[in-house]
């Protein structure tokens, strides 16, 4: 059995490194809002439980089997968004924190029946993908934030990088939802923010929703 806080450990570690590079405690102490002493006391509870490879001073990363429990966290935190969004109404800026509660259900075959239910999705409604019942994530679709995008260029609004509520009400309020064809009509040297054309209709973003809004092109 694991325990919430495991469980939101894992899934930290896993966020924090997924490029492959080891973790610091600083960093997980950021992202769980905890002292660092204290993250210090759970690294070790986890590398004893072979969940965590962890050496003072140098970082952490996940073993085999702390990557493929995490996965199947997020596996159930995004299908639970999913459920919600689709089945329940309620605005993808809504789902985060009920998601967060609901993903440590621990049971496979409720999880496994969600996803048949929803039709085995492949991404939530943020635009995130869903890894399968084995732990595996396939996103073949070629994205980069808005802000690498030039004068000229189109595509479609796929993902967001900023998944907090208070950006995704923004979005929700220009129109900028996932789906929602854009033109970039012009790039400003000022400060960088960017002035798109969508449905015929010209909208002026910031430079920082440019760096959180994910393209396919």
């Amino acid at each position: 059995m694991r325990s919430r806080s495991e469980e939101d450990y894992l899934k930290a570690i896993y966020s924090l490194s997924i490029k492959g590079s080891s973790t610091s405690t600083n960093e997980i102490a950021k992202a769980l809002t905890m002292k660092a002493s204290s993250v210090t006391d759970m690294l070790k509870k986890l590398a004893d439980k072979k969940w965590v490879n962890y050496i003072k001073y140098k970082g952490v990363t996940l073993t085999k089997e702390g990557k493929q429990i995490a996965l199947q966290i997020i596996r159930k935190h995004r299908l639970w968004e999913t459920f919600l969004v689709t089945n329940l109404n309620f605005k993808w800026d809504e789902v985060h924190d009920i998601a967060e509660q609901l993903e440590h259900i621990d049971s496979i075959e409720l999880i496994n029946r969600l996803d048949k239910h929803l039709g085995f999705p492949k991404f939530d409604p943020h635009g995130d993908p869903i890894p399968d019942k084995n732990g595996k994530i396939q996103d073949l679709r070629k994205s980069q934030p808005l802000s690498d995008l030039k004068k000229g260029d189109k595509g479609i609004i796929i993902g967001v990088v900023d998944g907090t509520s208070i950006f995704l009400r923004y979005l929700d309020n220009e129109g900028l939802n996932l789906g929602t064809e854009i033109y970039v009509e012009e790039i400003f040297d000022f400060d960088f923010s960017y002035k798109l054309k969508i449905n015929n209709k010209f909208l002026t973003v910031s430079e920082r929703v440019s760096k959180n809004l994910l393209i396919q092109f």
